[in-house]
């Protein structure tokens, strides 16, 4: 079993950037109580050792305040290999949004480089799209009107770029709204981290494989 740590982004205090100076719609301190309350919460997220989180500048358009994350997935053993990689998105519009069905939006990306004989797996969509449902239901991450896409491509090369081996990738785009009027951030994004886990091919931090469809391991994300 693989002990959990906070969120960071190499250095103490949690996920940098939490404390009001990312994310869009103004500064910290002119954010709205509930966004401000969610956007602090992120740096509890409790992930795995192998999970690196970062900042990224939030999107401008998408809503009234936003703030957003990156992360990547490395292999246990060697930390310079990377195994999945992908971005996290908090929105909030105060006024509520008639397709979210609240005032927060969750916005991910996924993605991870798969073997061949994975990615001709005909259940692989249900299958990665039932991680992140069992993630966000085993962190106790109440959510509602979830929508998404999974998507596998296949490239092959040619020319200069002949040398290179063809490339499968999995790509999971989702969205879903937090329940509550200030929804627990942190355990929304600790589930979201559990599914790149599962999408880089790591063993569940239970160790009780038995209840979780996995995937071989496979190579990190082009």
């Amino acid at each position: 079993m693989t002990a959990a740590g906070k969120a960071k982004a190499g250095g103490s205090g949690g996920v940098e950037g939490t404390e009001g100076t990312g994310g869009s719609g103004g500064g910290g301190e002119s954010f709205p109580p509930p966004f401000r309350a969610a956007v602090s919460a992120l740096s509890e997220a409790r992930t795995r050792p192998e999970v690196r989180i970062s900042p990224l500048p939030a999107p401008r358009r998408l809503a009234p305040y936003a703030f957003a994350l990156e992360a990547a997935v490395s292999e246990p053993e060697n930390a310079d290999q990377e195994l999945a990689d992908g971005r996290f998105v908090l929105l909030h519009d105060p006024a509520g949004q008639d397709s979210w069905q609240g005032t927060f939006r969750v916005v991910t990306l996924g993605r991870a480089e798969l073997e061949p004989e994975i990615a001709g797996d005909p259940l692989l969509p249900e299958v990665t799209w039932t991680w992140l449902t069992g993630a966000l239901e085993a962190r106790e991450a109440e959510y509602a009107e979830p929508s998404g896409t999974v998507t596998r491509s296949s490239s092959a090369f040619f020319g200069g770029l002949g040398e290179r081996a063809a490339e499968e990738v999995l790509e999971i785009r989702a969205s879903w709204t937090p329940e509550g009027e200030t929804p627990d951030a942190a355990a929304h994004l600790a589930a979201w981290c559990e599914l790149l886990c599962q999408c880089a091919g790591l063993p569940p931090e239970s160790g009780d494989a038995s209840s979780v469809v996995q995937l071989p391991q496979r190579r990190g994300p082009h």
